[in-house]
């Protein structure tokens, strides 16, 4: 309890990808593992930038547009002593411009790495496993058979998908809420964001070992403040254009030495 208050595990936690940095320089045999997977990201990152960044771009202008327009109406409504009121309303509206800005990169960002993850697991695995036997000098592994395996990454997607929608849609209607409801929604939506990014980073050790959804959720909480941390510098170099294809490689490796480091030496994690 006493770590959760100092505020030191936090940044201990941030600084995990920038140990990965070191790690990669210290090995440079384990580049390797990644150069498919940001072939892939490239692949990925440019069908998503053409077309869902572009796309909620444009949504989020009609959206200020729309914004805007309420307000001239609203101000030719008020008497003259009230003029003040469209400075508010201007700055109300471009700090809903730049949130809004943020939370489209922050999405965007998120598909890339959900779909970079699916399609380059075989090589993040193969990187987690020789990172963990690094760390820890062996690699546990319980061995289920191809279809199980392949059972078990379908329902940990369902579950995140699953949680991110149960949050996620009462954040969608706050965001209706003019003003407060929107900044309320948007702090909701990074947090759920980052937990959801934080789950998948952490992933790779606690698959090997065949760890239930709940329990992988639960080591995220049981982590923190370290977790929030890591999930949160996480998010930001996954949801920067162009530097997140070789981010997100990054973030796999340095979520393993976290698990290495905070999880598995220090916490029970059977079932």
């Amino acid at each position: 309890m006493r770590r959760l208050f100092t505020g030191f595990d936090f940044f201990t936690g941030a600084s995990y990808p920038f140990r990965a940095i070191r790690v990669f320089c210290g090995n440079p045999k384990l580049i390797s593992y990644i150069i498919v997977p940001i072939l892939l990201n490239v692949s990925i990152g440019l069908f998503l930038y053409w077309g869902l960044f572009l796309f909620g771009w444009q949504i989020t202008q009609i959206l200020i547009n729309d914004l805007n327009q309420w307000s001239v109406t609203i101000m030719s409504q008020l008497p003259d002593w009230l003029d003040f009121l469209g400075y508010l309303i201007l700055g109300v509206g471009w700090l809903l411009r730049l949130l809004l800005s943020l939370l489209l990169f922050v999405l965007t960002g998120f598909f890339l790495v959900q779909f970079g993850a699916i399609l380059g697991a075989p090589w993040y695995g193969n990187l987690s496993e020789q990172l963990e036997r690094l760390r820890l000098e062996k690699a546990t592994i319980i061995e289920v058979g191809f279809v199980q395996d392949i059972w078990r990454a379908i329902l940990f997607e369902v579950k995140k998908l699953t949680l991110g929608i149960t949050l996620g849609l009462p954040l969608l209607i706050i965001n209706f809420i003019p003003g407060f409801g929107t900044l309320l929604a948007t702090v909701g939506g990074l947090t759920l964001t980052a937990t959801l990014i934080c789950l998948d980073f952490l992933d790779g050790p606690l698959e090997r070992r065949r760890l239930q959804f709940r329990r992988k959720l639960k080591i995220v909480f049981e982590s923190l403040p370290a977790s929030a941390g890591f999930a949160l510098v996480c998010l930001v170099l996954v949801s920067i254009p162009l530097l997140n294809l070789l981010t997100i490689p990054l973030c796999v490796a340095s979520g393993t030495l976290f698990c290495c480091d905070r999880v598995l030496q220090n916490c029970e994690i059977g079932e």
